[in-house]
């Protein structure tokens, strides 16, 4: 029986670990035997968090499957064919990956007769959609392809935008791929039994866009070694550049015991109570970033003087 492939494409911080997280507890509820393989652009993997001990978990650091990290890809997926067996293998990608790419990687002949893709699930943050006339072209491209060549097009973070943006938003995304069946969602939650209905359209003449490799995305992981003040955290935040999409990790403040996991997605923070003890890391991701400034700045959190966080670029 072969194993069936689901891949999760959508730019950063669109909602893919929320639909992950979905889809293991679903799996497991219909007493299916499911691994994951997460990519993620940065050296230290954050978003694996949400994979129970478990699940059998690959992880892919600090690259893309698209192009760096391809071999090492074939090689952790022909190990979870061959050392589990699993009915179902959900492959997150990283915000940078063309799904078209991804899907090449998981076509080796090595195991292609064990596998069958049923499809590309890609979700599309709303209120980055509106707004991506403020990333950079070859950004706005990939956003364009991961539409494309969906199967399953989650419209999330419907509760960000009006109707009207939500129905001009459906528009534009059917124009670019008309075939794909197109849910408007928040937190990425739908009944998840569409996703087992999924199959693979035919694919004609493809030929892989490498959008990823032309992409100035860069990722940096900074740990603290102490709480921060919350206020001062705040402001590094709003003093950031547009070109900063996505920020997640593992914070604690002054003020609190607690420990907050972190998510940042175009502007928007969110933080959310975690019961566990994960280290204090960040990891942020964009186009061009200033490592040595943001190091800086980040840095200065956990130094007794106030920081003055302006002008990061």
């Amino acid at each position: 029986m072969a194993t069936e492939i689901f891949i999760l494409s959508g730019f950063l911080g669109s909602g893919k670990t929320s639909l992950l997280t979905q889809l293991l507890q679903f799996e497991k509820n219909q007493e299916r035997k499911v691994g994951v393989i997460m990519n993620e652009l940065g050296q230290v993997s954050i978003d694996s968090t949400a994979v129970s001990k478990d699940t059998p978990l690959a992880e892919l650091l600090n690259g893309c499957v698209c192009c760096s990290l391809q071999d090492q890809f074939e090689s952790q997926l022909q190990q979870l064919l061959f050392t589990h067996s699993l009915d179902v293998i959900y492959v997150e990608t990283t915000g940078a990956a063309h799904p078209m790419e991804v899907f090449d990687a998981c076509m080796s002949p090595l195991f292609a007769d064990k596998i069958i893709v049923k499809g590309v699930i890609s979700i599309v943050d709303l209120y980055q959609w509106k707004h991506r006339k403020n990333v950079s072209p070859i950004v706005q491209q990939l956003m364009n392809e991961q539409v494309r060549h969906a199967d399953l097009l989650l419209l999330n973070k419907m509760d960000l935008v009006s109707e009207q943006d939500q129905a001009s938003t459906l528009y534009e995304i059917q124009s670019l791929n008309s075939h794909a069946l197109c849910l408007l969602t928040t937190k990425a939650k739908i009944n998840l039994s569409v996703i087992q209905q999924l199959h693979k359209k035919e694919i004609d003449n493809h030929t892989p866009i490498e959008v990823s490799s032309h992409l100035h995305l860069k990722s940096m992981t900074y740990t603290f070694s102490k709480p921060i003040h919350r206020n001062e955290f705040e402001q590094f935040l709003q003093s950031l550049p547009e070109t900063i999409y996505r920020i997640k990790g593992f914070l604690r403040f002054t003020n609190s015991n607690v420990l907050y996991s972190f998510q940042y997605s175009y502007g928007v923070p969110l933080f959310i109570p975690d019961m566990m003890n994960y280290p204090l890391t960040l990891v942020l991701i964009g186009e061009n970033l200033n490592t040595d400034k943001l190091h800086e700045a980040l840095n200065q959190l956990e130094s007794d003087e106030r920081p003055n966080p302006a002008g990061i670029e």
